[in-house]
């Protein structure tokens, strides 16, 4: 049984890297070991083939390799969303089409550069809504520093409510507190549908963004035992004691975030952990010297003494 997103996905949702062997090649060893860590880790949703995944690294033939391989490990265990952005509607129908054939839960869209106004946003995505049809589950994706297009809260909530499809909305706007709030505010007072808002820029605001209202998280940070943990803390009204925890790892989160670096750091993180064989970046991809390897080493031994006398729990691999 496939597990779908909707209006109501909340909890964690792991963006995941595409793991290579130091070659290059694909390593469907290390994808079959990632679905099993992300599941033990307490995620309550997986997205695979993104920016983080390096789609745009793959081939056609590759992606529908990885696509496989990936959906058929986590087995409709947890709704698994699938980047498909693409500058043809028609290659990117063709990607949803065959994500959603192999167990896919939705797909992930964002904007292509081309878009500066609002009239060509909602026209772009409803155009995507009508080609994909009624029932693709569509995560809409706000990542205006990566794709260099700005949704407003005015064309968002249009296009929540002209197309039924958008079920989730991936917000990731920076400066974006005072956006999160307008979008909940609309749908808290009945002006649109309510759908769910996963916030992601690597997670340095969760505490901030789940106090505003968001569902839930969708980053790909090399701990993501910690960020359901502090979902769960949060949903449960615990929250210092989910903010003490955050608290915890930031200095390695902020680490991961330095843009254009990140995914050598975060797939470095996650060969120490025992869960990738490599940790190589597709070329030309970010590689990491001495000195980042010893700044590393730094902020994961500090990390775990402060888990230590905090008497919390410490990671797998450590």
């Amino acid at each position: 049984m496939v597990a779908l997103v909707n209006e109501e996905s909340k909890g964690l949702f792991a963006i995941v890297p595409t793991p290579f062997h130091d070659d290059g090649r694909l390593d469907l060893e290390s994808t079959d070991r990632l679905v099993d860590f992300y599941l033990d880790e307490g995620v309550d949703g997986l997205t695979i083939l993104g920016i983080m995944g390096e789609a745009n690294k793959l081939s056609s033939e590759e992606q529908g390799i990885f696509l496989k391989r990936f959906l058929s490990r986590v087995n409709g265990r947890v709704p698994t969303i699938v980047g498909v952005s693409n500058p043809g509607l028609d290659n990117l129908a063709a990607t949803a089409s065959e994500a959603m054939a192999c167990g896919a839960g939705g797909v992930m869209v964002a904007g292509t550069p081309n878009l500066k106004t609002d009239d060509q946003v909602y026209r772009y995505f409803t155009l995507v809504a009508e080609k994909l049809g009624p029932d693709v589950p569509i995560c809409l994706q706000d990542y205006p520093q990566a794709t260099g297009v700005h949704l407003s809260v005015s064309v968002i909530n249009r296009l929540i409510a002209d197309c039924p499809s958008i079920v989730t909305f991936k917000h990731e706007d920076c400066p974006g507190h005072a956006k999160l709030s307008a979008l909940r505010r609309a749908s808290d007072e009945g002006l649109v549908r309510r759908i769910s808002i996963l916030v992601g820029n690597g997670g340095l605001y969760v505490p901030q963004e789940l106090r505003r209202g968001a569902d839930g998280i969708m980053t790909g940070f090399a701990f993501p035992g910690m960020l359901a943990e502090v979902f769960r803390l949060f949903s449960s009204c615990k929250v210092e004691e989910a903010e003490d925890l955050f608290d915890l790892y930031l200095p390695v989160l902020r680490h991961e975030q330095q843009i254009g670096f990140g995914l050598a750091l975060r797939k470095e993180t996650l060969h120490r952990r025992g869960v990738l064989s490599s940790a190589k970046a597709r070329d030309p991809g970010p590689k990491m010297n001495a000195q980042d390897h010893k700044e590393l080493d730094e902020l994961l031994a500090r990390l775990i003494a402060k888990l230590k006398a905090a008497g919390a729990a410490i990671p797998s691999g450590f």
